[in-house]
């Protein structure tokens, strides 16, 4: 017993030591203030408003029928910017930073559940007095906008699906596992370098030189939001269950958008989404994960004539 424990103990010291080197040689990677990151990446549009505690941003902009934009994974509303410019002129664009994500920062209960997610928008779109509107996501933004249409089927009256996470596809991102691991998490919780940034963007993007300073400099900055990299750890150690059966009850008008290139969910997904959806069209792009935000131009107009036809 004596000797297990031992074992053990040497196993957690020479972790601990092994930590304590890696940070030593990437150096220590500090939050950043709340008031230098809002004063950089807030506008004139910018608003906040209180959900159990939590102060999430927000932006409400142009004239229309509503439509809600939902981003992904590590990213935040301004994965939107482009589309917002083009869409607003013909629809009211509401999009927000999630929850572990952008300005608004870790959720007070850590509950990161889809569930949660849903209960959450659904709780932020009637405190903006919105109770019929068109919804919109990417990735971990796609996957909360399903189920918020299953949930909540006669909220919606049409949805984008842009490569929308969901099924079991036996594909994990790295940037995933890492924050899985009981050895690799507290290292990102400390040492978060620009260069592991900009690794994770060429993973979603597909080409490559769509990828500037400014971009990669937003991304690893709103990370080191004071909160973000516990709530990222936090919310990769969720488990969803699989409920795409409900897929088959979304009997509202679906767009599935999806890069050819995607790297973090397959192609074959969106074939997946296709054959459940009974109302859907697919439309495939030369593009990564980020469709909306590496191919704007097109991906805008194809969600603008989508949204306008009757």
């Amino acid at each position: 017993m004596i000797r297990k424990v031992l074992k053990i103990t040497g196993i957690i010291l020479i972790t601990l030591v092994i930590m304590i080197i890696i940070i030593l040689l990437l150096g220590y990677t500090s939050d950043i203030a709340i008031d230098q990151l809002e004063e950089k990446y807030t506008n004139s549009a910018s608003k906040y408003l209180h959900i159990d505690g939590t102060k999430i941003h927000y932006r409400r902009e142009g004239q229309g029928d509503p439509v809600l934009l939902i981003h992904g994974t590590a990213a935040s509303l301004h994965t939107w910017d482009d589309w917002t410019e083009i869409l607003k002129d013909s629809f009211e664009i509401i999009r927000l930073d999630l929850p572990a994500f952008g300005l608004t920062g870790p959720l007070t209960s850590s509950d990161y559940s889809i569930d949660n997610y849903v209960t959450i928008l659904d709780a932020f779109m009637k405190k903006l007095n919105i109770s019929s509107f068109h919804i919109a996501g990417n990735s971990l933004g796609g996957r909360i906008s399903w189920n918020y249409a299953c949930t909540y089927p006669e909220q919606i009256k049409k949805m984008i699906l842009i490569d929308a996470s969901g099924f079991d596809n036996g594909v994990t991102p790295a940037v995933i596992k890492m924050g899985r691991s009981d050895i690799l998490s507290p290292i990102f919780r400390s040492v978060t370098p620009r260069w592991f940034i900009e690794k994770n963007m060429k993973e979603v993007y597909h080409d490559d030189t769509k990828i500037t300073d400014e971009l990669i400099d937003r991304y690893h900055r709103l990370s080191l939001r004071p909160g973000n990299r516990q709530a990222f750890i936090d919310r990769t150690r969720v488990s969803y269950p699989n409920n795409t059966d409900c897929l088959k009850t979304i009997n509202h008008q679906t767009l599935i958008m999806w890069g050819a290139h995607d790297a973090w969910i397959p192609l074959t997904d969106a074939y997946r989404y296709q054959d459940l959806l009974p109302n859907d069209t697919l439309v495939i792009y030369q593009s990564g994960h980020v469709p909306m935000e590496e191919n704007p131009v097109i991906t805008s107009h194809d969600a603008l004539q989508f949204l306008k036809s009757k």
